[in-house]
Formats: C-alpha cells, sequence, structure tokens
C-alpha cells in the first residue's frame, strides 16, 4: 500500500538508547525535522508549531488563550479576576508543550542550542501562565511536575553556547543558575525533600564540578598540550547524556558507578 512506511524505516534503522535524529528539506522547499522512534518516526517543523498547524487561527494554543486573557481584560477594566484555564485547555496546553519538548530534545542533539533556547523559553512561557490561570493547584501540578526536566535542557543549552564560545566562566554560571532555578522549583511548590532526589539537580551538579576541573586544568597544563578526561569525567559526560535522552535507568547505573568510583 502506498501508505506503508516499512521502506523508511528500514533505510532508517532504529538504534535503541540512541537520540536519532535527521534535518531534511520537504517538498515544498522547508525544513523538517525527524525523530526516529521504536515504532517510527516523528517529524517536526522547524518553526511555529511543530505539527504546522495554526489552531484558531493563532500561532499555537498558548498564543489563543494569551489571546483571550487580553480580550477578557480589555473588557474588565485591566483586571485577570476570573480569567481560569480549564481541565480541557490545561490540556490542551501540555499536550501542545510536549511537542515543543520533542523538537528541543532534536535541535540539542543536532547542536542547534539558540533554537533549543527558544523553544524551552517558550515551554517557560507556557508553565507560568497554566500555573497562575489553572483552576486548582492540582491541574497545575499536571504540567509543573515537567518543570525540572525543561530547566535541565534549557540551562545545558545555556551552558553549551558558553562553551562553544569558550567563554566557560559563563557556562559555569548558567550552570548555577539552573541549579538554583531547580531548587527553586521545589521549594516554590513544598517539595524541598525531592530536590536532595533530583536526577536533573544531580546531573547538572556534576557537569558544573566537570566544567571547574577542566577550568583547573586548563590553566595549570602546558600550552599546548591536550587535556585528557578522566574515569571521573568520562562518567559524568555519560550521566549528562543520559538524563538529557530521559534514559533514567542508564542514568541510575551511571550514578552507582560513579558512587563506587574511588575519589581521586
Amino acid at each position: 500500500m502506498k501508505f506503508d512506511i516499512s521502506r523508511l524505516l528500514d533505510a532508517w534503522e532504529y538504534k535503541p538508547g540512541q537520540v536519532q535524529v535527521r534535518l531534511l528539506k520537504g517538498k515544498d522547499g522547508t525544513h523538517r525535522l525527524q525523530l526516529r522512534l521504536d515504532l517510527g518516526i516523528l517529524q517536526m517543523n522547524v518553526e511555529g508549531r511543530p505539527d504546522g498547524k495554526r489552531p484558531l487561527g493563532h500561532e499555537s494554543v498558548y498564543h489563543h488563550f494569551v489571546s483571550q486573557l487580553e480580550k477578557h481584560r480589555a473588557a474588565h477594566g485591566g483586571s485577570d479576576e476570573e480569567f481560569v484555564l480549564t481541565p480541557d485547555d490545561c490540556s490542551r496546553l501540555q499536550q501542545e508543550a510536549i511537542q515543543y519538548h520533542h523538537r528541543y530534545i532534536c535541535f540539542y542533539q543536532l547542536g542547534d542550542y539558540a533554537a533549543v533556547i527558544r523553544d524551552a523559553d517558550r515551554n517557560i512561557e507556557v508553565f507560568d501562565f497554566v500555573d497562575e490561570f489553572a483552576e486548582t493547584d492540582e491541574m497545575s501540578w499536571a504540567l509543573q511536575q515537567f518543570r525540572p526536566q525543561l530547566l535541565l535542557m534549557l540551562t545545558r543549552a545555556k551552558g553549551m553556547t558558553g562553551l562553544e564560545k569558550k567563554e566557560f566562566a559563563a557556562a559555569a554560571r548558567e550552570v548555577e543558575n539552573g541549579i538554583a532555578a531547580l531548587r527553586e522549583f521545589y521549594t516554590a511548590f513544598e517539595r524541598p525533600d525531592l530536590a536532595e532526589q533530583s536526577g536533573e539537580i544531580h546531573s547538572l551538579e556534576q557537569w558544573l564540578e566537570n566544567l571547574r576541573n577542566n577550568r583547573e586544568r586548563r590553566e595549570e597544563k602546558p600550552e599546548g598540550e591536550p587535556l585528557q578526561l578522566t574515569e571521573r569525567q568520562k562518567l559524568e559526560r555519560a550521566l549528562q547524556d543520559a538524563v538529557s535522552r530521559e534514559d533514567y535507568e542508564q542514568a541510575a547505573r551511571v550514578r552507582d558507578a560513579l558512587k563506587n568510583l574511588k575519589a581521586p
């Protein structure tokens, strides 16, 4: 059948544990992102809403609700009172945010950190919007529980942007800010206990330690001498990669290996 995509799947073999992404140009001349999954291929537009749709004539569902809020304010003397997001509204915003989540994961894999920051910042706005206007705290938490993953990817993209420019101190500050934002999130939602169990915080703390160690070694090494990764640094890098891929089973194994590694 012409709808059978077996040939496409056979030509791009799925590899478990890897984030497989490619950028291609569509028949209309615009670029598309494709993400290989175990059961198929996920395709996304690189601009606008990832599925290319314009719900209710707006760039996104989020833009639609922002427009509704502006109309509400205009009709109520600038007041936000009585403007609420229903369970269905929150569900639609969450489903849309997942689309952007898939896309910034792809952009990160391709090294397009500016695009990661663009999409992650957009989702931060959505999370804040839902937190402010959801009918209940429970409805808000259904989305807010994913904020740590979002903050992790945003921090990693900002940190990598600094490293690409060889601005190592700036990269370290971005990681410090990301860790602080994660701890602030758990405190704001009255779950500081979860901060100590957070894989995202642990990953960023390991990365920060790695950045500081590498900076010290750069300052100490003779000019032109290449840096060699230690076993600990290799494991820290593997941990960061596993968390960014949301492979938490692998991340747990790497964390165990780090704990068992003797301190240098």
